[in-house]
């Protein structure tokens, strides 16, 4: 009984205890014990409370916080996006709707463009302007089946901002010709005639011929009657005479001068009417026609024509250029005006020359020409741009340097704030600039090939930086050969820069040679 009672006992009764073991107590400094973590003892409990427990992670809170910022991003990045487009869209379509005079592309007097176009056919009117007046881009150039060719002169390219543009043109000139019943009357010949501008800057051959095309249809619109007609029919003269139809370019001029001076008979050959129009329009296209025909003659060796049309339209055109304008008149009177002006100093010019050419004059009446024509080309750019008419470097020079450097030739704001008169007045200024470049350079060239004279040689020279000042050419800086400025062609400035470098070292060797006779005497 007793072993059986003792086999019930545990176990650890029946073993000797062991002796205490002495423990040795390891001394930590007081910041070491207060700093020291003890660790956290494991409670099953609290394990499986996922919410409070220290050792396990909510993976699930995690994911539906990340969640939520994804939809919050996706939503806010989507109204950021909408308000942005809304905000495009309706400057996009707002900036064309009341454009005025300056958006006069198809929506009659009123401007604008013609809502009859449908929404593809203005927004293709409207991306066609941007081009032109925005840009596209850094793109400059693009070859395609009109902007490219292959010419005789060599490869030809276009400015792609002119090429994007007459695309957009050509798609709204289809839409418009389907829906020509629904059109303003004036919106298809107004579209065509924009189109053809643009065929005309390009340039090419190909695009020469479809400009023809678009005018012919604008002509036919016209039914060949009042100025507007006229205009055109000196734009077909201009342009068959780039195409090499001389016989079409006459008659098509022919019908220019008889619209614009409003005579009772068609000639067969163009002549001068005995008085000027009462229709400033009228009387801009008349000029612009007779300027044309003088190019025309003298260009194709029909001088002495050239000489009799020339004299004829300086005869018509002295009593407007001899009438003094009034400093109160209004800036389209003053400057059409100075259209007159300048194409007068163009025929001029044109009449020297074929006098020189025809040996009916001396060289000191052709200079006496071409300085006054030159003169006249320079007071058009002075009125334009309000400049001095002497340069104050140079105020005892005979003919004294341009009177305003590179990149200071800007428009009056009279002209340049007028939305209807800046562009005809950058032409204007364009052109004056070029001819009085032409003029003093020839008469350079002709007081060198004198040279009779003592003097003549410098004053060649003169005339020759004159010219390169109105031609835009920079600063000539030391040890740096001067550069042409924005709008000079390079063939024209190598040959302007060629006839200064020549006249410069024969002056320079005409003084040298003038010292050493000094001396020695």
């Amino acid at each position: 009984m007793l072993s059986a009672t003792r086999c019930r006992l545990p176990v650890h009764r029946l073993v000797a205890p062991r002796a205490k073991r002495r423990v040795s107590v390891r001394r930590y400094k007081s910041s070491e014990a207060e700093n020291r973590q003890v660790p956290a003892t494991y409670d099953k409990e609290l394990a499986d409370d996922h919410t409070h427990a220290p050792l396990y992670h909510n993976y699930f809170g995690d994911a539906r916080i990340a969640l939520e910022d994804i939809r919050r991003f996706i939503k806010f990045s989507v109204i950021g996006f909408t308000a942005v487009g809304l905000i495009t869209a309706t400057a996009y379509e707002g900036s064309h709707q009341d454009g005025g005079e300056q958006w006069r592309w198809s929506g009659g007097d009123n401007g604008g463009t013609d809502s009859s176009l449908g929404w593809e056919g203005t927004h293709a009117v409207r991306n066609a302007w941007m081009s032109l007046n925005w840009g596209i881009g850094s793109v400059e150039s693009v070859v395609n089946s009109i902007a490219f060719s292959v010419q005789d002169d060599g490869v030809s390219m276009v400015k792609t901002p002119l090429d994007v543009a007459q695309e957009f043109l050509s798609d709204a000139l289809a839409i418009a010709k389907a829906r020509r019943d629904r059109l303003h009357p004036e919106t298809l010949s107004t579209l065509l005639a924009r189109h053809a501008n643009i065929l005309e800057r390009m340039g090419t051959r190909a695009a020469l011929f479809e400009c023809r095309s678009d005018y012919e249809q604008v002509w036919d619109a016209l039914g060949g009657r009042g100025v507007e007609a006229a205009r055109v029919a000196l734009k077909l003269g201009d342009l068959n005479k780039r195409l090499g139809d001389s016989e079409d370019a006459l008659a098509w001029w022919s019908r220019a001068i008889h619209l614009a001076a409003a005579t009772p008979s068609l000639e067969p050959v163009p002549t001068v009417p005995s008085s000027l129009p009462s229709s400033p329009l009228a009387q801009r296209t008349l000029a612009q026609t007779l300027v044309s025909l003088s190019a025309f003659y003298a260009t194709t060796d029909q001088l002495k024509p050239a000489s009799t049309l020339e004299s004829a339209a300086l005869t018509l055109l002295t009593p407007v250029l001899a009438a003094r304008v009034p400093a109160t008149a209004h800036p389209a009177q003053t400057l059409h005006t100075l259209f007159l002006r300048h194409r007068a100093a163009l025929l001029a010019f044109h009449r020297a020359e074929v006098s020189f050419a025809l040996r009916t004059a001396d060289n000191q009446w052709c200079i006496s020409q071409l300085e006054s024509a030159a003169r006249a080309s320079e007071g058009v750019v002075l009125a334009l741009t309000g400049a001095p008419s002497v340069h104050p470097d140079a105020p005892e020079s005979n003919i004294p340097h341009p009177p305003v450097a590179e990149g200071e030739r800007s428009l009056l704001k009279t002209w340049a704030d007028s939305q209807s008169m800046q562009r005809p007045a950058i032409n204007l200024l364009r052109d004056a600039r070029r001819s009085a470049t032409e003029a003093w350079n020839l008469v350079g060239v002709l007081y060198e090939g004198t040279g009779k004279k003592k003097g003549d040689a410098e004053r060649a020279l003169e005339c020759y930086e004159r010219a390169l000042g109105w031609a835009g050419v920079k600063a000539d800086r030391a040890g740096n050969v001067a550069e042409p400025g924005e709008g000079t062609l390079e063939e024209e400035w190598r040959r302007l820069w060629g006839n200064y470098v020549r006249a410069r070292e024969v002056v320079m060797k005409s003084r040298e040679q003038s010292g050493c006779i000094s001396i020695r005497l």
